[in-house]
């Protein structure tokens, strides 16, 4: 990205009261840095995209990255695919999201057909498309609300279309939930974060990011319609899925 990122260094300082977790200007400032040091395997499922598009999207179909953050999704696949190969819309509801992937978009690929709209993706009015990306945005909408969005997600899909369902994960078995956040605890740590910043980054998220366990997700793709889905990357408690419609 052309736009400069910096380190996140959000939750540093001791605060006497840590607020809720939002997708604000801050957090916009060091996005980059903060999703590649707290998301592990991160930039190898940004690799898959392009991969998993030459395979199974139509050439010049639509893809939809619905809570696109930045945008690096659609880089990715504009790095892989050319121009004509696709039309691609990026949703998110943070406006300071949008604002800055609009931009990135734009400038890193101007030949390519790139839309980046400021948007609720639970009452979008959704068009037909090839792929769909849900890349870790699942996890902060009410569990509620979740088979009802998947469901409207697989009537858009075309024919042979795909949904790619990145997560973080909750293992139903306590003591092994327990050893993967630890050990993912300890990645962030390799990664430069003290266990100040893990502690009051963990506060922020409670009660804004509620994962679904890796079993409760393909239960859910399952009831949206989807015949077949697939976990096709995990490391730790984070997981990304494929799921399969019809042709």
């Amino acid at each position: 990205m052309s736009t400069a990122s910096y380190r996140d260094a959000i939750f540093s300082t001791p605060l006497d009261r840590v607020a809720r977790f939002s997708f604000d200007e801050q957090v916009v400032a060091c996005f980059p840095d903060m999703i590649r040091r707290s998301v592990p395997g991160y930039g190898q499922i940004l690799g898959m995209m392009g991969v998993i598009a030459k395979r199974h999207l139509r050439h010049g179909a639509h893809v939809y990255d619905l809570g696109c953050s930045l945008g690096a999704s659609g880089l990715a696949l504009a790095g892989a695919l050319p121009a004509d190969a696709f039309r691609y819309t990026g949703v998110d509801v943070s406006p300071a999201m949008v604002e800055q992937a609009r931009q990135t978009l734009t400038t890193e690929c101007p030949e390519h057909a790139m839309s980046v709209i400021e948007a609720d993706i639970r009452t979008l009015e959704y068009t037909g498309s090839g792929m769909i990306i849900l890349n870790f945005t699942l996890q902060f909408l009410p569990p509620r609300d979740r088979d009802a969005l998947l469901a409207r997600l697989y009537s858009a899909l075309e024919p042979g279309g795909v949904l790619i369902l990145s997560e973080k994960t909750v293992d139903p078995d306590e003591r092994d939930n327990a050893w993967r956040v630890e050990r993912y605890h300890d990645f962030k740590r390799a990664n430069g974060y003290s266990d100040l910043e893990i502690s009051q980054k963990r506060t922020a998220l409670e009660n804004v990011l509620i994962p679904d366990s890796l079993d409760g997700l393909h239960e859910r793709l399952s009831g949206a319609g989807f015949p077949r889905a697939m976990t096709w990357f995990q490391y730790l408690n984070f997981a990304s899925l494929i799921a399969f419609k019809e042709s």
